[in-house]
């Protein structure tokens, strides 16, 4: 983002944009409220989209930026990207960014244990077994781990307007995942996605991450201390897994002073010829689909699109009511202190259920 701004004010010499960082987490769970009171454009998490339309606190895209343009994104989204940013028939912000868990490891040490890149879940207990494997299990990443598991084994969550998870579907989920959990280092519970990709890179004897939110940067020369080779995600009961969307979109505060401005940035920052280019090679993870099979970015990242882009397209998009980010962060908690210190599985999904019973006032399910 700072690159495309550069390149901005280069081609306008009357605007210059400055960016502000926050942290991964603070990108997940830190409330939209104050950030558009403080900020023209930002880059935000879906899940917030209900809220942020609820108390008006985003330009609706679609009022202000060309139908031709919206229509080349929504074609050319990677997954359901686009879509997840598309709010009571109104479009709140630009997929700039696709993301969702893929599978990674390092040839070399599997080589070097004499072992495949698993297949199945079966493969994954096996090699997991060996001391071989690594996840994020953060609280935040956690719950995106149990939506998965959910989802392949064929119960889609928040499917009916009284529970997360069907009772069956959700004992199962919670104990394979914590079956898996209990064969890979402790400290998986406290890495997110970066760390553990960073670990993975550096390691000696960590080779296999079977589901972790995807960056490009570790499939790139020179980045990390090891180029990484990334792919689908593991099968179970002869489907792969479906992992849980993330991604990044570009928005407008409603209560942005440099409007006009503003909307020209975010037009240039998600056109497929700056998505493919400038936005890739500067570090970014492109969210227009023609940046996924362009032949010069996966040279780039050593085929890290081409390789991943089916377990985008299949990736699985959250709710986005009015308060779905206090039940996530609750919600987190809870599975993320069942992994860690085991228990009752009927329990578990009793205090997922009374923390979405919280925020059934506020809730809007989207439309």
């Amino acid at each position: 983002m700072v690159a495309t701004a550069q390149r901005f004010g280069e081609l306008n010499h009357d605007i210059e944009i400055h960016w502000q960082r926050r942290s991964l987490q603070e990108f997940a769970d830190m409330p939209l409220v104050d950030l558009a009171r403080r900020f023209d454009l930002l880059v935000i998490d879906h899940p917030s989209i209900g809220e942020a339309a609820e108390l008006n606190l985003l330009a609706a895209l679609d009022e202000y930026l060309p139908s031709d343009y919206l229509a080349d994104q929504a074609a050319n989204s990677v997954g359901e990207s686009y879509r997840s940013y598309t709010y009571n028939d109104h479009q709140w912000a630009l997929a700039v960014d696709s993301a969702t868990p893929i599978a990674g490891w390092r040839p070399d040490l599997l080589a070097r244990a004499d072992a495949d890149v698993p297949k199945t879940w079966e493969d994954l207990l096996s090699l997991a077994r060996k001391g071989f494997v690594a996840i994020p299990a953060v609280p935040i990443d956690s719950l995106m781990h149990l939506f998965m598991m959910s989802n392949a084994l064929g119960y889609e969550p928040f499917s009916t307007s009284d529970e997360v998870l069907p009772r069956v579907a959700a004992a199962e989920a919670l104990e394979r995942l914590r079956q898996l959990i209990s064969m890979v280092a402790p400290p998986s519970l406290g890495r997110n996605p970066i760390a553990t990709w960073q670990l993975l890179a550096e390691s000696s004897d960590v080779a296999y991450c079977p589901f972790a939110y995807g960056y490009s940067n570790y499939s790139r020369s020179g980045y990390a201390a090891h180029r990484l080779e990334v792919g689908p995600l593991v099968s179970l009961m002869g489907k792969p897994l479906r992992s849980t969307l993330g991604g990044a979109g570009l928005a407008i505060s409603n209560c942005a002073k440099y409007l006009k401005e503003a909307l020209t940035y975010a037009a240039f920052v998600a056109s497929p010829e700056i998505q493919r280019t400038l936005y890739t090679t500067s570090g970014g993870q492109p969210g227009h689909r023609s940046a996924w099979v362009d032949n010069a970015t996966n040279e780039l990242c050593n085929g890290f699109f081409r390789s991943t882009l089916s377990t985008l397209d299949d990736a699985w998009v959250r709710p986005r009511f009015s308060g779905f980010i206090s039940f996530q962060n609750q919600a987190s908690i809870i599975v993320h202190d069942y992994l860690k210190e085991g228990g009752d599985s009927h329990s578990v999904l009793n205090k997922l259920n009374g923390a979405l019973r919280t925020f059934e006032s506020t809730r809007k399910m989207q439309t």
